[in-house]
């Protein structure tokens, strides 16, 4: 059949692939092939919509089923051979459902997979009609205006930390290869729906999906932020002025002499955004770390401090 595409073979899954593989399959190619790490490369922007059109097929159960029953279909040797006519145009002028006619009605897989995905509608039919249902242009003429029948659409997004707790307009990629400018709130966080009025399908409105991805430096537990800082033995025993980085930026504390590790410092108002005048606090967790390597002058400066300290840390223990 003409251009139809193995949506299996493009995401290199089998057809028993469960929706977990199939989704961890799109996320490596998409990451391989997104427009953004190959800037200039239009092959690779062409395998990414080809990659996002499988995955939206094949991550949803119902089209997933339809693309099967209509895998099956075009291999028939009836089918092949374009026995089936045509009825494109009465199928986007009303509501019909793939469910409501035979396979064989439309002419190629671009326009069933058009229909699957409610994404285009064909041109209506004039009087220079070729008999294939569409203008004598091309086959492939389609308008850009929104469907009869609008519906409300999801999309994951996945963002940092710090930008999740900005907020601020950001240009985004959906999975579908468009590029929208968004206003992101401040504050988002993981499984939070933001609406997108107008950017569904056929004029419907699109809901992104806010995942917020795992921090190196900070945990978000609720509205409070935990970290751990790093602090060298001098600055743990005789006391010290450091800076703790906070999503802020770096806010100067003092520590008090004999510090120890797992002592907390609680940053009040330092946490995530809770409504829009509140926050919560970062709690900080100090650590206490030797270093491994030592100058000559370090050793002989411990050295002369072991010879001279009193402390006894282990002295109950004997």
């Amino acid at each position: 059949m003409e251009n139809f595409r193995n949506y299996y073979d493009i995401l290199g899954v089998s057809r028993e692939s469960s929706s977990s593989d199939i989704k961890q399959a799109y996320r490596k190619l998409a990451r391989q092939y997104h427009p953004d790490l190959n800037p200039g490369d239009q092959a690779a922007e062409e395998q990414f919509k080809l990659v996002s059109e499988a995955y939206t097929v094949l991550s949803d159960d119902e089209k997933r089923a339809q693309y099967e029953k209509f895998s099956e279909y075009w291999q028939q040797e009836g089918f092949k051979k374009g026995q089936g006519k045509s009825v494109v145009g009465d199928l986007f002028g009303g509501r019909i459902s793939l469910e409501d006619f035979g396979f064989g009605e439309f002419p190629d897989f671009n326009v069933f997979v058009d229909q699957l995905l409610n994404r285009r509608t064909p041109t209506r039919r004039g009087d220079t009609a070729t008999g294939n249902g569409y203008g004598s242009e091309s086959p492939r003429a389609y308008q850009t205006s929104p469907t009869r029948d609008p519906r409300d659409a999801e999309a994951d997004l996945t963002v940092p930390l710090e930008k999740a707790f900005r907020g601020g307009r950001e240009r985004i990629r959906l999975e579908d290869g468009r590029s929208l400018e968004v206003n992101m709130p401040a504050g988002m966080v993981t499984g939070q729906r933001i609406r997108l009025r107008g950017q569904g399908v056929g004029g419907g409105n699109l809901y992104l999906r806010i995942q917020v991805d795992p921090h190196p430096f900070y945990t978000l537990q609720g509205n409070d932020l935990y970290c751990r800082v790093p602090i060298t033995p001098s600055e743990a025993a005789l006391g010290s002025t450091i800076d703790i980085p906070t999503l802020d930026g770096p806010v100067r504390t003092t520590l008090p002499q004999g510090t120890q590790t797992g002592q907390i410092i609680q940053l009040a108002g330092r946490g995530y955004p809770i409504g829009r005048e509140h926050r919560g606090d970062q709690i900080v967790e100090l650590e206490v770390v030797v270093p491994t390597g030592l100058s000559d002058r370090e050793k002989a400066l411990y050295e002369e401090l072991r010879q001279t300290e009193r402390f006894r840390p282990r002295a109950d223990l004997l």
